[in-house]
């Protein structure tokens, strides 16, 4: 009996997002026994505690939120802010989930200043008795807006968009942004004074480093304002940012100690922390990527694929050359389906080990999108992109109809956002091609407007998932059927 790749790449991706979500994964890591909270080998007192504080920022926010509640709500007495996405707020005993930013529009906003001086308020009235818990996921830089004061919220976008228009990676942009503000860089935990805190991230960034998912607003920072600068040399060579945006990052280097800045493209000397930190603080990733690609394999797997997965460690490049690289997987897979033969291919891109059986390739990363001018700019976020470089490569390859009955390639972004659009991703397959030759679509014209989106609409190839309650990066699934 024929199967349907895409249905079971949906499904695959499906099971990827359902094991990160946050509400459960804070219920199962949050534990409460008799005057004890346990989390992972860690136990406090209950009775140590007169209220919890609760505070943080993301895009699982709300979802972060009401698991906690679920847990502890009857134990200590709560209050709380979190700044989320409209859209996800929740309606949570004793915590305020602040609308800090539109649905699909990944920007701070005044909006979200605002709700982050709300938590620096309550961060402030902390006393000795207080237990202070952060939730930490994807989206938290934008939701946590808090500029030096030396620059403005207009400067600060202006450095965002810039950084992102040219391909700056997830790490990049996160260091210019925690020396452009008052509470990302570990600013939140100088805040706290020495309370107890304890800090769970949903990690979005690969690798799972503390100090970059949300720029790190409850771990000591572990970049220095010279990084900063470096990274907006390297992009700005021309220095066409606003000129306090440059002024803003080397006040911060002037207020460290042991800093010799040339008149280069490169700053030498290194600097100390903006302050000692001395707080105690627990800090806990209670899921990433590397996990949800792990669920989609045994997803994969009962369902009768031989299946071969990766989470990257590292930056990936950009999503045309990920799209490209899978494309190639699906070519080689399809040959070798076709021939039975079992032998590797030739070429550099690797393969998987089919032998006459549905087979899958599953990943998880982030790429980047360097955008193009934006009078041409159409819509669309890195998993459109992506997935439409895909179809170029296999339209230059000419698959056969019965080729294109076999494959689908899809990718998502688990948040249910990609970039400023209202769809998770997109996904391939034979009636997306299908659609797409009989409208006459050209897919490198829509690639190099950025405006995949569109292309996938007239297809029927957008993935739609509306928010998740989560955010570990992106997933993408290849599936080739027998």
């Amino acid at each position: 009996m024929q199967t349907n790749p895409c249905q079971d790449a949906v499904e695959i991706w499906h099971a990827a997002l359902d094991s990160v979500k946050a509400k459960p994964l804070v219920r199962n890591f949050v534990k409460v026994e008799p005057d004890q909270l346990r989390l992972r080998s860690s136990s406090l007192k209950l009775s140590d505690f007169e209220r919890a504080i609760v505070v943080g920022a993301g895009k699982a926010g709300s979802a972060m939120a009401k698991g906690l509640v679920d847990q502890i709500g009857t134990c200590l007495p709560l209050v709380g802010w979190i700044n989320v996405p409209d859209g996800t707020q929740l309606s949570l005993p004793g915590i305020t989930t602040h609308p800090a930013r539109p649905a699909g529009l990944n920007e701070p906003t005044e909006a979200g200043v605002y709700g982050t001086r709300k938590i620096i308020e309550l961060v402030n009235s902390a006393g000795p008795r207080d237990l202070c818990i952060a939730l930490i996921s994807g989206g938290g830089s934008a939701l946590l807006p808090a500029p030096n004061s030396d620059i403005t919220l207009t400067d600060k976008l202006e450095v965002t968009r810039f950084l992102s228009s040219v391909g700056a990676d997830i790490v990049e942009l996160n260091t210019v942004r925690k020396h452009l503000s008052e509470i990302k860089g570990g600013g939140l935990l100088r805040a706290f004074k020495g309370r107890r805190l304890i800090t769970l991230i949903l990690s979005d960034v690969i690798g799972d480093p503390i100090d970059q998912i949300a720029s790190g607003p409850t771990v000591p920072d572990t970049t220095q304002p010279v990084d900063a600068l470096r990274i907006l040399r390297k992009h700005d060579p021309h220095e066409l940012l606003s000129i306090s945006i440059y002024r803003s990052i080397e006040n911060r280097i002037n207020s460290c100690e042991g800093v010799e800045l040339e008149s280069t493209d490169t700053p030498k000397g290194t600097s100390t922390p903006r302050e000692p930190v001395t707080e105690t603080a627990l800090t806990f990733v209670i899921g990433n990527n590397a996990s949800a690609v792990s669920n989609a394999k045994r997803a994969a797997t009962d369902l009768g694929y031989t299946t071969q997965c990766e989470s990257a460690t590292e930056s990936e490049g950009t999503a045309e050359e990920v799209g490209r690289d899978l494309a190639e997987m699906a070519i080689k897979s399809l040959a070798k389906s076709e021939s039975q033969s079992g032998q590797d291919s030739s070429g550099d891109q690797p393969t998987l080990d089919v032998t006459g059986h549905k087979t899958a390739f599953i990943s998880g990363g982030e790429p980047t999108v360097v955008l193009c001018d934006q009078r041409l700019r159409g819509r669309g976020g890195r998993n459109q992109q992506l997935v439409l470089a895909a179809y170029q490569r296999l339209r230059e390859h000419q698959l056969t109809p019965s080729e294109w009955s076999k494959v689908c390639i899809l990718s998502g972004g688990t948040d249910g956002e990609d970039g400023p659009t209202d769809a998770a991703g997109a996904f391939l397959n034979a009636e997306v091609h299908q659609l797409a030759m009989e409208l006459e679509l050209d897919p490198l014209d829509f690639l190099n407007r950025n405006d995949a989106y569109h292309f996938f609409q007239q297809t029927g190839g957008l993935l739609m998932t509306g928010p998740t309650g989560t955010n570990v990066c992106d997933v993408r699934v290849v599936t080739i059927s027998e």
